[in-house]
């Protein structure tokens, strides 16, 4: 009897290796691996230019007529210097003695305005016009004294223009900050515009 059973399990044991697995259904067929996500940015079309306004004969601190800049309260003399940040772009600071903000203007000629569009940039923008031509209004996170705009004036150029708080005892909001810096880069290139 013994010999019966230890047959009987053998037999069941091999039919049962034999025996095809279910089939799976839907519902226990793992899923496929998802699609793979480019984290590459797409760049951002500009619009056309209406023309191209190279900068590389300006002078940023004989951008703003002095009427722009008193009407703007930028009532100081301006400053010349160079920006190691932007590949050594002549710049121009104005400070203002009735709000205590800084504008400053920098001539950027080793690169596009897309620039700030990139991952690598880490900032917040908006895109909008002046004067026809883009313009980028940049908010760089954890600096919030301190907005840029950035118009694409010609190719591998553009002009940035910075508004900060220039150190006033109670801090100017970044919102106040950009609409200061969209005023002096509006009034820049029609300066622009106008002397081309």
């Amino acid at each position: 009897m013994r010999t019966t059973g230890l047959l009987i399990l053998a037999t069941a044991m091999a039919l049962a290796g034999c025996t095809a697995a279910p089939k799976q259904s839907a519902l226990t067929t793992p899923p496929p691996p998802p699609p793979q996500v480019t984290t590459t940015p797409t760049p951002l079309d500009f619009p056309q230019r209406p023309r191209a306004v190279p900068l590389d004969k300006v002078d940023p601190c004989a951008v703003l007529t002095q009427d722009q800049r008193l009407s703007l309260s930028l009532d100081n003399p301006p400053s010349a210097y160079v920006e190691p940040s932007f590949g050594g772009a002549r710049a121009c600071t104005i400070r203002s003695t009735t709000s205590g903000n800084v504008a400053r203007i920098a001539l950027v000629l080793v690169s596009g305005a897309d620039v700030w569009l990139s991952e690598n940039a880490q900032v917040e923008y908006a895109v909008s016009s002046i004067e026809g031509f883009a313009a980028i209004t940049v908010r760089t996170p954890d600096l919030s004294d301190v907005c840029n705009v950035e118009v694409d004036v010609a190719d591998g150029q553009f002009l940035d223009v910075m508004f900060r708080d220039g150190g006033n005892s109670t801090a100017v909001q970044q919102d106040h900050l950009c609409l200061g810096a969209q005023r002096v880069a509006e009034a820049a290139m029609a300066s622009l515009l106008q002397k081309r």
